[in-house]
């Protein structure tokens, strides 16, 4: 039998799926571009051509769509879909992302359990043991040529800043960075891989060519850091950040397939046999494969799923209380800029779940459409993705006034004079959701102003706010926690916090009061006075 010298692995990797395995926007029922099942006809079609291909998931799977929220509340008794997609794909290997966390430990412990595949995470640790909480940090796949490949997991240790603590107990994060370093190291010494794959659900905190800070370095993205400040790495999967990059930083190639499975990552990677033994890698190449209209779905997930699609469609289709009113969103950034009926709402929800009279909420995406007429859970999911909790906290006026100033930084004044949206909100990743609007208290604020100088009105019961009064006010558990660069957040007393997510308690709302005027009391407004 000849001995073949040259040989190429094949890796295909999904990331920030959010719950989007069949094609299909549940806020209208119409087919879209995107999700698994797509994802899943290139998976197929790649290993016809390779069979030794390698299939990863990089995070984020089990949180995101109507889908997702369903399977995790009134569907949970059954095989999540998600990880039922996962394992009719032959999937190697999972990295838990931060929006795993979102359902508690109970749900994503079943996952993992029902998983076919090995769920890797190096750096969240038992508390108890100070060993890798998932079992294994790391797996090693020997293809049939003899090349060892070796998949490391990471995720960001910064989701205790983000979750619930009731859904982290037990666990705790090592720093991202100090774990891929330890790892590597040590994978390099004792196993000695011919290729070696970070699988790291994080993002880039730098521009990839100039290096130049891209964001806030918090260290909740440090894949430039593990580029540049580990040695071994020849592959970095990243995600978090929603991004499309397929690239190279300092040799290490890197790729990020964007989100809610709009793509899939293939990198390829050639090798040729050394003089003697072992193998040599000779090139590197990633590419981004899109799910567009031209790639049909495949049968196979779309017959696993059928089942728990229709349940979903009917259980959305619930309808709920009915809104006297507007409360639609015709324009985010007119939402933005002065108080809203559905805002005012989103806060009265709030401060009834939470028994206050301050709130603070954001809008949470540009496709929030907002309710009008008939509601039903289709309506309420789409407009609160995100299983939030919500926290009470004790904070002094001067607490409310730094709060004030952060939210103002997402404005800008454009060229023309006209209200604009900072860029740093948008890129390198949409930020919609860390704009705060309150009810509770009068303020303006005053976009034309330097950051951190906006807040041109501040007022309590018709009074200025003082520095040190002391108030209670109701927010998402993510923004409690500091989320968004709201340090100011951080360390305050903790009052009260209510364990129903927001979309519960939205419903729950509208089912007591049956039917719910739209009102807007105008207590804020953004302006531009130079």
């Amino acid at each position: 039998m000849t001995q073949t010298n040259k040989y190429t692995c094949e890796i295909m990797v999904t990331s920030d799926l959010h719950g989007h395995i069949r094609p299909v926007d549940y806020r209208t029922r119409e087919e879209r571009p995107a999700g698994l099942a797509k994802l899943a006809t290139l998976v197929k079609e790649a290993r016809q051509q390779s069979p030794e291909l390698i299939l990863l998931d990089n995070g984020d799977l089990l949180q995101g769509t109507p889908f997702a929220y369903y399977a995790a509340t009134a569907g949970k008794q059954r095989l999540n879909p998600a990880i039922a997609a996962l394992n009719e794909l032959q999937y190697d290997a999972a990295v838990p992302g931060n929006h795993e966390f979102n359902y508690g430990l109970e749900l994503l412990g079943r996952a993992i359990e029902d998983s076919d595949f090995s769920w890797l995470s190096s750096n969240i640790l038992s508390a108890k043991t100070d060993k890798p909480a998932f079992g294994q940090p790391y797996i090693v796949r020997t293809l049939t040529s003899g090349i060892k490949i070796v998949i490391l997991g990471v995720t960001t240790h910064y989701i205790p800043h983000w979750e619930n603590p009731a859904h982290l107990e037990g666990l705790a994060f090592q720093d991202a960075l100090a774990s891929v370093k330890e790892w590597v190291a040590t994978i390099r010494a004792i196993e000695q891989p011919d290729l070696l794959v970070v699988a790291y659900h994080g993002g880039f905190e730098r521009d990839l060519m100039s290096g130049e800070p891209a964001e806030k370095l918090t260290g909740e993205n440090q894949a430039y850091a593990m580029c540049t400040e580990v040695l071994g790495i020849d592959v970095l999967i990243t995600g978090h950040q929603h991004r499309m990059l397929a690239s190279e930083v300092n040799g290490v190639t890197v790729i990020q397939p964007g989100f809610n499975g709009q793509a899939i990552g293939k990198i390829s990677v050639a090798f040729e046999r050394k003089k003697g033994d072992g193998w040599a890698i000779v090139s590197k190449q990633a590419e981004l494969l899109q799910a567009n209209e031209t790639v049909a779905a495949d049968p196979a997930i779309m017959a696993l799923t059928r089942e728990a699609e229709e349940e979903t469609q009917r259980w959305l289709d619930q309808p709920i209380g009915r809104i006297n009113g507007d409360m639609t969103i015709k324009d985010p950034l007119g939402c933005r800029s002065a108080d809203n009926p559905f805002i005012e709402f989103m806060n009265k929800v709030q401060m009834e779940a939470a028994g206050v009279d301050i709130s603070n909420a954001a809008l949470l995406n540009n496709e929030s459409e907002g309710f009008s007429g008939e509601v039903t859970m289709r309506a309420i999911l789409t407009n609160f993705m995100y299983p939030n909790t919500l926290t009470v906290l004790r904070l002094s006026g001067s607490d409310i006034k730094a709060a004030l100033e952060q939210t103002a930084a997402y404005f800008q004044m454009n060229e023309d004079g006209s209200l604009g949206v900072n860029p740093a909100y948008i890129e390198p990743k949409l930020q919609h959701y860390n704009y705060d609007m309150w009810e509770g208290i009068t303020y303006e604020l005053n976009a034309a102003r330097p950051v951190g100088q906006r807040v041109a009105k501040l007022l309590r019961n018709g009074l200025p706010l003082l520095a040190d009064e002391q108030l209670d006010v109701v927010m998402n558990n993510y923004r409690a926690a500091g989320g968004g660069d709201y340090e100011m957040y951080q360390g305050k007393p903790v009052i009260r916090e209510v364990q129903m997510d927001m979309a519960e308690l939205v419903a729950g709302y509208l089912q007591k009061h049956s039917e719910v005027e739209a009102t807007c009391n105008l207590n804020w407004r953004v302006v531009l006075e130079g």
